[in-house]
């Protein structure tokens, strides 16, 4: 399973924008995927950064390149 690093250093590469790994995370949940609780997350019910939604296409895309998230729609 590839981190959150190395899908940040995909992003930047093919689009030359830098995603927050708290954007990952919650593109990530947002597709059903189970996740851990940060132990620096101040509330566990609310995302302080949710992920615009420009990014979140870029975001999915580097996920399903690395097969952390099947294809999906006939993409």
């Amino acid at each position: 399973m590839a981190t959150y690093k190395q899908i940040q250093d995909d992003i930047r590469s093919i689009h030359k924008v830098v995603v927050k790994s708290c954007w990952i995370a919650h593109v990530k949940e947002l597709n059903g995927l189970q996740l851990r609780q940060a132990p620096n997350r101040i509330s566990p019910s609310q995302r302080k950064y949710p992920c615009p939604e420009q990014f979140r296409p870029l975001i999915e895309q580097s996920i399903i390149k690395f097969g952390i998230l099947p294809k999906l729609y006939g993409a």
